[in-house]
């Protein structure tokens, strides 16, 4: 099941005749630990299990950012695509990320609290627009960064509840002059409210038009 969840992922990434450049569901991965090619950027990242399903899972405490890469290290003209799972707990709820170009890059964050998805550049919030997050329901997120031209980026992301449509158009952009750092994929989050944060079905590969 989460194989072929996978493969529609990629499929609606990249098309059908495009491969992805990466892959992971973690369906081969062993439990307890992080597959041997990302690399963990502090916190107790591991594989879990639930219900036939594995995915990559940040704990609950401490309550700190965490973020773990993988994937190909590059410059631009790629995408990524993974979702993820996060529970509130009273008015508290958690902060989680899909990043490109590596930890000082670009990441798309949905901050539930302020009913906001932003883009960020480094730890500098460089656009935000709304979107509403439910609470214990996978959310899928897309980011890509695209050159237009010489000295011309344009970084766009959108988020969606998992089983719904995907948005038609980027839900936010943003139009950059200098070059992005070469770098690998990435997930983050913030687990304020408590409870852990999911991550699967990771695809990392050319930019959609």
């Amino acid at each position: 099941m989460a194989w072929l969840g996978l493969m529609a992922v990629a499929g609606l990434l990249f098309g059908q005749t495009t491969k992805p450049l990466y892959e992971n569901n973690f369906e081969k991965a062993e439990v307890g630990k992080v597959p041997e090619d990302f690399l963990v950027y502090e916190g107790a990242w591991a594989v879990r299990g639930e219900g036939g399903n594995k995915f990559l899972e940040l704990p609950g405490a401490p309550l700190e950012t965490y973020a773990v890469l993988f994937g190909p290290t590059e410059k631009e003209n790629l995408a990524v695509t993974a979702r993820a799972f996060g529970t509130s707990k009273g008015r508290r709820a958690p902060t989680f990320a899909v990043g490109l170009n590596g930890l000082g890059g670009y990441k798309l964050q949905v901050t539930p609290a302020k009913k906001l998805i932003e883009l960020v550049k480094g730890d500098a919030v460089r656009a935000v627009a709304t979107c509403e997050w439910e609470s214990g329901r996978w959310m899928m997120l897309r980011l890509q960064v695209r050159k237009l031209g010489d000295g011309e980026w344009k970084v766009e992301g959108k988020a969606w509840p998992e089983g719904t449509a995907e948005p038609s158009a980027w839900l936010i952009s943003l139009d950059e002059k200098d070059a992005p750092p070469a770098g690998r994929a990435s997930v983050s989050g913030s687990p304020f409210s408590g409870p852990p944060i999911r991550f699967d079905d990771f695809v990392v590969g050319p930019t959609a038009k």
